[in-house]
């Protein structure tokens, strides 16, 4: 089976990238990871990439000021110049324009610590708590336009604890996610050969 090149986009220091390379190190995903782009130059997962010999791309949003398209160009330059066929957004912290999502709709995906389409966008663990749910989880999806609103393609669900606050689901999520974003990305990977076959 023919590997696709992955890009994986990302903000901060990366764990779910790392679950995503080191599954696909593994022979677990037909995707080789081609280049890791992040929009903060000090993000730690840059380091972690660069320790791996993997490609990095660090393209800040603030050099760009309040054109979010102009920085999303520049975003699309470097993944066409290092020919990625698969996007993977693994903590990428800004909101992606139509334009972008438009671009490579069909082509990346996301992972969201929530089991959407309950709770979109931010703060998701505290409003899991607000809500008195019984289960939380997380899900990967295809980006459409909509924040947090595309295609499901896996998702997973842990009971919620009566202990429970804000920073232990963050962490039981953390574990649940670097499960199932390898197995999400495998299926995205497997969609996107058959779609080419």
């Amino acid at each position: 089976m023919s590997a696709l090149k992955l890009g994986i986009m990302i903000s901060g220091r990366g764990s779910n990238m790392e679950a995503l390379i080191e599954a696909c190190a593994n022979g677990n995903i037909p995707a080789k990871p081609t280049l890791i782009l992040s929009n903060r130059p000090e993000a730690e997962g840059l380091v972690t990439a660069r320790q791996l010999g993997l490609g990095i791309c660090a393209i800040s949003h603030k050099s760009f000021g309040k054109d979010r398209e102009a920085f999303e160009r520049a975003l699309d330059a470097a993944l066409i110049k290092a020919d990625i066929d698969i996007i993977a957004l693994a903590g990428f912290m800004r909101i992606l324009t139509p334009w972008f999502t438009a671009r490579w709709e069909g082509r990346m995906i996301n992972i969201h610590p929530s089991l959407l389409p309950k709770y979109p966008g931010l703060n998701t663990h505290e409003r899991v708590l607000e809500a008195d749910d019984a289960e939380h989880g997380c899900t990967v999806h295809w980006v459409n336009s909509g924040v947090d609103q595309g295609e499901i393609i896996a998702q997973t669900a842990i009971k919620v604890r009566p202990s429970d606050t804000p920073e232990t689901l963050r962490a039981r999520i953390l574990v649940e996610e670097h499960k199932l974003y390898p197995e999400a990305l495998k299926l995205a990977c497997q969609t996107l050969l058959e779609r080419s076959a």
